[in-house]
């Protein structure tokens, strides 16, 4: 891959320094320097050299070629925005976000996979920033390559990409907004994940959007990012997401899956400090409770 980077502040930077204000890994950056090239104005540069305020450094990469265990899906993919480095989707119900044991042919990455084939890209390893369970639907953002994966590093480190759900909980909730601060880990059965004091730090933030007779619709914020967070915060406070049978929810409110959908995502793109938020409407199946 080819990418142009503006130094903009107003000083001269080592390009070494300049590539780690950009989020780039040590690692990454000993690929470009051993393995890519460095330009200024056409001329080859080493990571020792000064980048002028202003100036733009012409990074190339070696190419991330394809992975013969992940086949290229060719079925369609839901795309909400795309551009050179990345990839935002909105990811329906029953479509694994990546390949396991018991599914290698058809998920988000091997669809993107394909969707990238088909755009000529020679960079073929999609990189999933924010991952959703199977049975959950929404906004998804994938990287389409290292460079943006790794500029991305520390405002996935630091949670700082912003992201929203609503979910429908079985129950009469007392708060109207709340933080669920419990940590996780994982079940001794590998499957489910619980609430425990060796777990890792898990919190919660959640508003109440409306309550029914029976349950209610909130709107959740992740503040980490643990494997089926939402629903073992929700279960362990004894009010169950809709759906989920594997956590206890109720399965007579007519939906056959975990009543959670993704609906906002926000960052940042360190390549040009643009803030990005988007924003997917709830699948038909979720509108339906608000009507039962």
């Amino acid at each position: 891959m080819i990418i142009n980077l503006e130094n903009t502040t107003k000083q001269p930077m080592r390009i070494k320094a300049f590539l780690k204000s950009k989020g780039l890994s040590h690692r990454l950056i000993s690929t470009a320097k051993h393995e890519g090239t460095m330009r200024i104005d056409g001329h080859k540069v080493s990571t020792t050299d000064v980048l002028n305020a202003g100036a733009e450094l012409n990074l190339r990469l070696p190419k991330e070629k394809s992975d013969a265990n992940v086949p290229f899906s060719f079925k369609p993919v839901e795309i909400v925005f795309e551009d050179d480095n990345w990839l935002v989707i909105n990811k329906p119900v029953g479509l694994s976000s990546v390949p396991g044991p018991s599914n290698r042919e058809d998920t988000v990455v091997n669809r993107v996979k394909g969707h990238l084939k088909d755009q000529g890209s020679k960079d073929l390893i999609p990189h999933v920033i924010t991952r959703l369970d199977r049975d959950t639907s929404g906004v998804m953002l994938i990287a389409k390559n290292r460079l943006a994966v790794g500029v991305l590093a520390p405002q996935i480190e630091n949670h700082d990409i912003e992201k929203k759900y609503f979910a429908f909980v079985q129950g009469t909730l007392k708060e109207k907004e709340g933080l669920i601060d419990k940590p996780i880990a994982r079940a001794e059965d590998g499957i489910h994940r619980e609430v425990s004091e060796t777990g890792q730090q898990a919190q919660t933030r959640f508003q109440l959007i409306q309550q029914y007779d029976t349950y209610a619709l909130v709107e959740v914020e992740l503040l980490t990012g643990r494997t089926h967070q939402i629903r073992v915060h929700f279960a362990s406070l004894g009010h169950p997401l809709l759906g989920d049978q594997l956590y206890g929810g109720p399965m007579d409110k007519k939906i056959a899956r975990q009543a959670l959908h993704a609906v906002s995502l926000k960052f940042v793109d360190p390549l040009t400090d643009q803030t990005h938020l988007f924003e997917v409407p709830m699948p038909q199946d979720m509108e339906n409770l608000k009507n039962v």
